[in-house]
């Protein structure tokens, strides 16, 4: 069948807006006709070849749409169902067995490789192959040919529309507060970035009842915005002392928990200066490939500190994303102060937004 999708066809590009022919179903593939996708970082990064796939791609990663049809041996969903589409993993390798779906072996392979597991693509163009199934979706489309592992069955009842981002980067964030760090009643959290991902982990923390919330960032208006989602200290990093400010904010005891989201090795320092004893660090951002980061041996050492990377919040998405929608209607969690909607043939404009912080979370609606 013929479909409009967004295709990247050289590193840095701009996407442009094509009819592709989108091939039969495999026998482990749902059909969905997309309402919403999310605009991620993670989209920019493949786009500039900082992460790779294999070009001409389909990105997007964050769908949420309508079952067309199923392959015969899916099981968990049927034609007409409400989906929420998250990243693919294998299913039989031992983190996935072990319910650890996001630290999947063949993660690479599923999400990035741009093929099927049988070399073959979803997509074509007058019989050039396009990458497909990016995340097990290429979701920047009309329609797409999902595998299993990435849908997730969600009530019909919510609106598809404001969906989409649940997929990844507010899984992520969110994910990493209330799956990984879990962080007690009273306790205290930064956030180093206030995007969508940082965002979803300060509403998150409010969620866990942080005593203190702090919300780190270069645009003001992100964190006005961190403000009225639970934050309950701002700082501007480009005009304040962040560790000093955060031992402040602490009474020199220390921040409990911070989740990172920017990867830049200076914030990142920073952070392990601000660090409480016994506290820890979630580094979730993605940085280029050889990104280091130096920290100080020997007051590390008596803290007793923590530094962990966190993928796709530690989430199991059939289980934490109707979570965070049940969140969501019980008005705790209102990620959809965060969107702004554009349609495709505005995909570009979306990308230039995110990047300058004039939109936090970007949202194709189609």
């Amino acid at each position: 069948m013929q479909i409009t999708a967004a295709v990247v066809r050289s590193q840095g590009a701009d996407f442009t807006i094509e009819q592709l022919e989108l091939d039969e179903l495999r026998h482990n593939e749902v059909r969905v006709r997309l309402v919403a996708t999310g605009i991620c970082h993670t989209d920019a990064l493949v786009r500039d070849a900082v992460y790779p796939t294999p070009l001409p791609a389909v990105l997007g990663h964050e769908g949420a749409g309508v079952v067309e049809a199923i392959g015969d041996s899916v099981i968990s969903v049927a034609p007409g169902d409400h989906v929420v589409l998250a990243a693919a993993y294998c299913g039989h390798c031992k983190r996935c067995r072990r319910g650890e779906m996001a630290y999947c072996e063949n993660l690479f392979a599923a999400d990035f490789g741009g093929r099927r597991l049988d070399g073959t693509t979803a997509l074509s163009k007058d019989g050039e192959a396009v990458s497909s199934h990016f995340f097990g979706q290429s979701s920047f489309a009309t329609y797409a040919n999902v595998v299993e592992e990435s849908v997730v069955k969600v009530n019909p009842d919510v609106p598809l529309e404001h969906l989409g981002p649940l997929g990844c980067g507010i899984n992520t964030g969110a994910g990493t507060v209330l799956n990984e760090l879990k962080p007690e009643i009273g306790s205290s959290l930064a956030v180093f970035g206030a995007g969508a991902v940082g965002s979803a982990a300060v509403m998150a923390a409010k969620v866990a009842d942080c005593a203190v919330v702090v919300a780190i960032d270069i645009h003001d208006s992100r964190l006005e915005l961190a403000r009225e989602l639970g934050a309950t200290h701002t700082i501007n990093s480009l005009t304040e002392d962040v560790a000093a400010r955060l031992r402040e904010i602490t009474g020199d005891a220390g921040i409990d928990y911070v989740v990172d989201t920017t990867a830049r090795p200076e914030l990142l320092r920073q952070a392990a200066e601000a660090i409480g004893v016994r506290g820890t660090i979630a580094l979730v951002g993605a940085a280029k490939p050889g990104t280091e980061v130096a920290f100080e041996i020997g007051a590390s050492l008596v803290k007793g500190w923590t530094f962990k990377t966190v993928v796709q919040g530690s989430s199991v998405p059939q289980v934490f994303i109707p979570q965070l929608i049940q969140l969501w209607q019980e008005g705790r969690f209102p990620f959809e102060k965060l969107v702004q909607n554009y349609e495709l043939a505005q995909i570009n404009e979306g990308f230039a937004d995110s990047k300058s912080g004039a939109t936090v979370k970007p949202v194709i609606v189609f």
